[in-house]
Parts: structure tokens; sequence; C-alpha cells
């Protein structure tokens, strides 16, 4: 392997174009192409600079560019199969979440880079933030059982709509977003989730028959807590509440408070979706006359990342992981465990039935 990681570069879209800027602007990296169906691939080059192999075709850029990894961030039908030919080829791989559009297609990619002996990074870029790692850090003061409430509806129009259609050809909302939120409960309560329910709704006919553009989940865990998310895609999604990040517990409370990303006309902006600003602390604790004893808390969440920075962060791990030979089979089995849940979510929404994990 050369001293810089030859990256080949799949999906060009918005996920995509952000690694790829990552990869271009990074120490340690080198792309060696981009690849995508459509005309991203020459947006993206001409973004960069110019200079960069095109290709339409997968297997042909794999073979001509003999990368040492592959950046996957393209629709979740391919993902399993893009992954597992990446690994075959002895590739390291980036994919972005869902790790695979099946729980069975998850678990053979995991096995894929293990065979292969090869890093598989999965992208839940909210690992990556160090406001929600904060948050994450202060909902576990709060006392058991947790109550987590989050959501994050989309009005989405023009470009966002295409991709968000796209998406839904094999994912509904609640699967393709819940992910990073069940990852985010799981590791609040550090408890195992036992049983799940859901309801959608279908609000247009611009998707498949079979899926709903409007979602919302409830997960029980063994502990005690509960937890509820909400997602909702299209033009005629509400943003009154679109951006929900909220969780109490016996001993208080703790908060996102994002007060520019909740405006409205916000909530189909990348940045919106993972900004903090501040982190709103209350306590629980009253006196003698059931009056509060401490105030509530903010703490302000000053230069924190934005989107292409988190993607920055998650380009250099996955680079640490090559070059350090990390063990990722924690945050592997964590993405298949998130996926397996946001599944039986879609499960119940299908059914109308309380699944048991």
């Amino acid at each position: 392997m050369s001293e810089n990681i030859k990256v080949l570069v799949v999906g060009c879209g918005n996920m995509g174009a952000s690694h790829a800027t990552a990869y271009h602007n990074l120490d340690g990296f080198e792309i060696c192409g981009l690849v995508s169906t459509g005309n991203s691939k020459v947006v993206l080059n001409e973004k960069l600079g110019g200079g960069y192999a095109l290709y339409t075709d997968y297997d042909e850029a794999l073979a001509a560019t003999k990368p040492d990894a592959v950046c996957i961030s393209t629709y979740p039908d391919t993902h399993e199969e893009f992954a597992i030919k990446a690994f075959e080829n002895g590739c390291h791989v980036f994919i972005e979440k869902p790790l695979a559009d099946t729980v069975e297609g998850a678990v053979r990619v995991a096995e894929a880079a293990k065979k292969a002996g090869k890093k598989l990074v999965v992208g839940y870029i909210l690992r990556y933030h160090p406001s929600w790692e904060k948050f994450i850090e202060v909902a576990q003061q709060m006392g058991k059982p947790l109550v987590m409430r989050m959501n994050l509806n989309q009005q989405s129009h023009g470009y966002m709509w295409t991709v968000h259609r796209n998406l839904m050809k094999s994912l509904s909302p609640i699967v393709d977003c819940a992910v990073h939120y069940i990852d985010v409960m799981c590791q609040m309560t550090r408890s195992k989730p036992v049983q799940v329910n859901a309801i959608g709704a279908r609000l247009t006919d611009e998707i498949p028959d079979w899926n709903y553009n409007y979602g919302q989940l409830q997960i029980r865990f063994e502990d005690g807590s509960i937890g509820w998310y909400e997602a909702g895609w299209g033009p005629m999604v509400s943003e009154t509440a679109f951006f929900i990040k909220d969780v109490f517990g016996p001993k208080g409370a703790v908060s996102i408070v994002a007060k520019e990303a909740s405006k409205i006309g916000q909530s189909d902006t990348i940045d919106s979706h993972t900004k903090t600003e501040s982190i709103k602390v209350h306590h629980a604790d009253i006196d003698a006359d059931d009056e509060f004893t401490k105030p509530d808390e903010y703490i302000d969440m000053h230069d924190e990342p934005d989107h292409q920075e988190l993607c920055n962060r998650e380009q250099r791990f996955f680079l640490k992981a090559i070059k350090e030979d990390l063990d990722l089979s924690h945050p592997t089995e964590d993405a298949i465990n998130s996926l397996r849940i946001a599944f039986a979510c879609d499960e119940s929404v299908k059914t109308g039935e309380v699944v048991k994990l």
C-alpha cells in the first residue's frame, strides 16, 4: 500500500461530495476516481478543481483504479453489493448508513470485511460530534429509566425531494434516518431494547405503494427506558416542530436547543440536522415547598463542527482505523443492531403489531 490511501468515491451526491471534499483536503488520502451513474461526478470534479478520473460503472472503476479503499455513498439498495465487491478486491470500506437495505445484508457485509481482514466504517456522523457526545453523557446522568423524545421531519422540495423519492424506492424514512437516533438511544441507556411499536402514513403517490413517507416509532428498553422518534419527508411535511432532541429521567432533563436550526425553512438543509448550538440541563431537585433548588443550565456549544468538518472527522477516523489497525467489531455490531431495530419498527408499521426483539 502506498503512503497515501487511494480512495475510489462511489456516489457523488450530498454525502459523497462531502466525503470526497474531505479526501481532497486531508493529508493521507488520494482520490483515484469518482463514480456515479449521472452528472453528479462531473459537478463534483469541477468543484474539486478537475483532474480526477470519472466512471459510470463501478466494476470498471474498481478494475481500473485498484484502490486501497472505497467510499460508498450511493442509495441503500446498492450498499451490500458494492461493499462486498470492494472487500473481495482487497479494499477497506467507508459506507454511508444504513449498512445495507436488509439486516441479513448488513451481516453479510460485516462478514465480508472480517474475511478480507479489511476495515469497515459506517457513517454514523453523530458519533463524531462533540456536542452529541456531551448530550449522551449528560443524559446518562439523569437516572433510570429515561424518556427519550427525538425527531427529524424534513419539508423537502426541489433537489432534496428528488433525493428522498429515490431513497424511498428501497427504504422508509424511519429506517434510513432512525438508525442514527436509535444508536443514540442505545448509547444513552446502555440497555437492551425489548420491543418496538410504530405507525406510518403514505402521503403521496410519488413513492412505491408499499412504502410510507411519514413514520413514528416507540422503543421499550429492558431497564424501563422508552424512546420515541419520528421522521417525515416531502413537500407536505410541517416544519412547526421538526427538531426535537429531548431526554428526561428521575433526576432531570437535557435538551438540545437549536434556535437557528429550528427556524422555519431549515428542515431540509444538511447543517440543521446536526446543529446543537446549546444544551439545556434541567435539575429535578425540589425543596420542602416543592420548588426547584437549582436553576436550569445552558451548555453553550461554540465553534461546533459544521457538516463538512464532521465528514472530515469521520474520514480522519477511517484513516486512523486503517493505519493503526483498530478493532472495529463493536461499532460494526452497533450498526447492525440499530438497523435490526429500525427494520423491526418498519415491520410494526406494515403489520400493525408490536414487535418483540
